[in-house]
């Protein structure tokens, strides 16, 4: 069992969780995820990306928003739970390398999570770092004072200019790519339409561009084939072969169809656990 030592919430849709997992933060690398299971009998099994972790203390911290059954069930745990199941690390790590100009890291909503521990990793092999923090509005930036206490340096975009600057992420990464030092490497984690807006823009620049592309992942351990992706006209496997792909390489309109074909089945299952809730709450 794996026992939720902290609990809070990020924004009005992103949870942030550490859990008592010894054995795996003292081996998990930047990028990673684990296969959590929320309830002990039948529970459904759901990938989630390691946002942070300490192999002293023996935790880690995961992200996620409540989008389906299980998610929405995670959310309702409280700090002295416990989890049956945690299996991990999971996938290829961040290829972390030392480069003699910046490294710009680009998240969009809930991708700057995990954006987190592969800022760390570059900071760690002496990288400089620059972080967007993208978000829709003010009330949905996260992670902004974790960044800043770590990054060089740290942007922040917001579509209705309510913190920051007004505009999308790919105004400051077009910006970078112009100036007298552009960026060694661009990572971006966010949305699949983020994602590959800044992959065309670095791409003009010919700058090296990786993406993470967890949000597609389902049962994480490459059995079930529903994140398969065309990277370079090649079929692969988000979860066995990724998560982290070059950007330029990603067939992105395939993907973003592919993801749609979850969507309907996320949203009924979101109604009908937040259904199941109230009227729980009301019997009590």
């Amino acid at each position: 069992m794996f026992k939720i030592i902290e609990k809070k919430q990020l924004s009005s849709n992103v949870f942030y969780m550490r859990v008592n997992a010894p054995e795996i933060a003292r081996n998990r690398k930047a990028g990673q995820f684990v296969i959590v299971q929320v309830e002990e009998e039948f529970g459904e099994r759901i990938p989630l990306t390691i946002a942070d972790g300490n192999a002293e203390e023996g935790w880690i911290a995961l992200a996620f928003q409540p989008v389906g059954a299980s998610t929405f069930k995670l959310s309702l745990k409280n700090e002295g739970d416990c989890l049956p199941a945690i299996l991990g690390p999971l996938g290829n790590p961040s290829v972390i390398e030392k480069y003699d100009r910046p490294v710009l890291v680009v998240g969009g909503g809930f991708g700057v999570a995990p954006c987190y521990p592969i800022v760390q990793a570059h900071k760690a092999a002496g990288n400089k770092v620059v972080m967007v923090i993208a978000a829709r509005t003010k009330d949905l930036i996260i992670y902004e004072e974790e960044m800043k206490a770590i990054a060089d340096e740290v942007i922040i975009m917001t579509d209705d200019g309510s913190a920051g600057r007004k505009g999308v992420s790919t105004i400051p990464v077009k910006e970078m790519c112009e100036s007298q030092c552009p960026p060694a490497e661009v990572i971006a984690i966010g949305p699949p339409i983020m994602m590959k807006f800044c992959a065309l823009t670095t791409k003009e620049y010919g700058i090296k561009t990786t993406v993470s592309l967890n949000t597609i992942m389902i049962d994480g351990t490459g059995m079930c084939g529903g994140c398969r992706v065309s990277i370079g006209g090649q079929t692969k496997f988000v979860c066995v072969d990724g998560p982290e792909f070059d950007a330029h390489q990603v067939d992105w309109d395939n993907m973003m169809m592919r993801m749609k074909s979850f969507k309907a089945r996320e949203q009924a299952d979101d109604h009908k656990c937040r259904m199941m809730a109230q009227a729980e709450a009301l019997s009590k």
